[in-house]
Formats: C-alpha cells, structure tokens, sequence
C-alpha cells in the first residue's frame, strides 16, 4: 500500500466527472488500499479516486470513530436509486477543501446500488452521517465539492483563500 498525494482545490482535475470502472481487478484493490490508507493518513472518513488524481467511479468510506475498529466500506460505480425529500444538515468539510468547513443539507436518507471491494453488486440503504458522505462523496465523481452548495460569495472567499495558501506552499526559501 502506498500514500497518495491528495489534490486541493483549485485543482481542476477535483472538476472532472469520473468514468466508470470497467472491471474489478487486482489493479483496482490496490488502488482502493491506497485510497483507504490515504484517507486514514490524512485523517478522513472518506474519499473518492479523483481526490488523488484518478478519474474513476471509486469511494472508500469509514465512518467509524473508534481508530481500533475500523469499518472500510468500498463503492465502485455508485449510483443513486433514491433520496428523500426530507433533508438534514451536518457541517462538513472535505479532505481536498483544507480547513474549511460549512453546513450543508442534503437528503437524510438514499438508496444506492454499486460493486463491492471484489465486483460483488450490492445495494445500500443509508441515512444520518452515512447517507451524507455517500453524497459528499458521490458528488466529487461528478467533479462537484460542498463549496459548491454554498453562496458565490462564500464560496469565492474559501477559493481565494486556498489558492493563496497552495502558492505559499509551493515558495520554496533556500
């Protein structure tokens, strides 16, 4: 397993909508390890492919708190069967978005379908915290951020901000 270097806005490679995987082989479980021990590293709960560069339809979530019991879930090729209409609201904040956090609504409960760690088909029913970093996540396959959700204003100030500390980060003093 090997970390990943994970790509902060204004990247516009975080604005590309993902393809699909074609076939679960070892070459993607490696890049699903990579993108769980990333996401541990970082730290975070979930994170999709095209947060280290790869333009593919991956998520990797664990959405438990306990560092002793992790739970990895893997979802290749989600798709949405269901939202509901009633929405819930949780601050969120985003591994390639450093720093800033906003609260969001988004649907409390979906229904998904997707393939497993292993090209398995499998459905979900998810609400509360995990129905929204499936969204969260879902959403980075499409090349959309949570900043996205929020007025322009906001948004422009929170972009501005990270492209000035990207440039710091890049000055290098000899």
């Amino acid at each position: 397993m090997a970390l990943k270097k994970i790509l902060t806005e204004p990247d516009p490679i975080l604005r590309q909508i993902s393809k699909p995987v074609e076939i679960v082989d070892d070459t993607i479980r490696k890049l699903m390890d990579d993108m769980l021990e990333t996401m541990y590293a970082a730290p975070g709960i979930g994170l999709a492919a095209i947060q280290i560069g790869v333009p593919k339809r991956i998520i990797v979530l664990d959405i438990s708190k306990d560092p002793e019991k992790k739970e990895p879930m893997y979802f290749i090729n989600p798709e949405k069967i269901y939202a509901s209409k009633d929405q819930a609201t949780y601050e969120e904040g985003c591994l390639s978005v450093p720093g800033q956090f906003a609260e969001i609504d988004r649907p409390d409960k979906c229904h998904i379908k997707y393939l497993d760690y292993n090209g398995n088909p499998k459905e979900l029913k998810a609400e509360g915290l995990l129905a929204t970093c499936i969204q969260h996540e879902m959403d980075h396959l499409e090349g959309i951020l949570f900043i996205d959700y929020l007025s322009k204003l906001k948004k422009s100030m929170i972009t501005k901000k990270l492209s000035k500390q990207k440039k710091e980060l890049e000055r290098i003093v000899v």
